[in-house]
């Protein structure tokens, strides 16, 4: 015979364990079927976003390509693209695919959203420069239209992210594609870096450590097979053509560069003064802050001092004061040579 109270128990436990799971809105059953349909959601929006750079760089989108970047199976990816299609946002052309112009305005503002909190992060936290593009990845999908634009005017109608890419309008305008890859200028060319390809993260790594940003010039020297040498901020930098390729610049025809003002503090000896005259305009955030509470401001005269053990950091007299500054730090402070004695 089944004890009563045990059978209330039991009863009573299962309805517990039917509302943790069923509850409406709450319950772990609705929360997974909700998390399903957002992963749907955050591959199609992926797969829309990647038909649209393929677009605007003229480059072919296809299964495989959609594969790759979205990181997902091949069958997966052609399952993404027929529900695009469906949806009426993308249609195949011949071996490709390509936007229908409800997809391209989709696209668009999922492009905005991603830039904008790229320049929000930039901006406004001490998330690394390497950490952007992620961070954005992880968090554009949640944010609503109404949010975005909240975003937007919080940080003034940006016109750029970080990495030198367009923002699209809020009406889902983006100026055409310019500039070529550094690796297509001959020794001797002077050029303005327009845009740092951010994926993947280990090559956007590489180029922030050589202490590259957009709007810096950039003067290109003979170099060996296979290699990419050029010369910015007063320094010679070396990187093998496959990661140099994602330096974007735009020709300055019959420019040269002025060292003195386009040196940096990495490149100043111990011993030398140097006066600063300004910090590039592409740091920006925590960090910009620290070099500015420094007092390194346009004007302020620096005296490098002495190398660590290892050559970073270095320790440079500012204001009276020794202060060590990595190099990946120093690169960012333009200076001056041409100090009156």
């Amino acid at each position: 015979m089944v004890d009563p109270a045990l059978a209330l128990t039991v009863f009573g436990i299962l309805c517990l364990v039917a509302v943790f799971l069923f509850w409406p809105k709450r319950g772990l059953g609705s929360r997974l079927i909700r998390l399903a349909g957002m992963s749907e959601r955050v591959r199609l929006e992926d797969t829309l976003k990647h038909l649209y750079k393929g677009e605007y760089s003229g480059r072919a989108s296809s299964v495989d390509s959609v594969a790759g970047s979205v990181g997902v199976s091949r069958a997966r990816a052609i399952h993404l693209l027929t529900r695009l299609e469906e949806l009426g946002y993308a249609r195949a052309v011949g071996e490709g695919f390509e936007l229908s112009e409800q997809g391209r305005d989709y696209a668009l503002h999922i492009v905005r959203t991603h830039r904008l909190l790229e320049r929000y992060l930039a901006d406004r936290t001490g998330v690394l420069p390497e950490d952007w593009h992620g961070e954005a990845e992880l968090r554009e999908h949640r944010l609503s239209p109404e949010d975005r634009e909240s975003l937007a005017a919080r940080l003034g109608h940006p016109v750029y992210d970080p990495h030198g890419d367009p923002i699209p309008t809020a009406s889902g305008e983006l100026p055409p594609l310019t500039g070529v890859p550094i690796t297509a200028l001959d020794p001797g060319e002077v050029a303005s870096i327009v845009h740092l390809g951010d994926e993947p993260k280990e090559v956007y790594e590489t180029l922030t450590r050589a202490g590259l940003s957009p709007l810096m010039a950039v003067k290109v020297l003979q170099g060996e097979p296979g290699m990419v040498r050029f010369e910015v901020g007063g320094e010679e930098h070396q990187l093998p053509a496959v990661i140099a390729r994602n330096i974007t610049v735009e020709r300055l025809p019959g420019a040269e560069l002025d060292a003195s003002v386009l040196e940096t503090l990495a490149s100043v000896e111990p011993g030398d003064t140097v006066r600063v005259l300004g910090i590039n305009s592409s740091l920006q955030g925590p960090q910009r802050r620290r070099l500015l509470d420094l007092g390194l401001v346009p004007g302020t005269l620096v005296e490098a001092e002495l190398d660590s053990a290892g050559g970073d950091p270095v320790a440079y007299r500012i204001r009276g004061a020794l202060i060590a500054l990595r190099r990946d730090q120093s690169r960012w402070i333009q200076v001056d040579r041409r100090v009156e004695a």
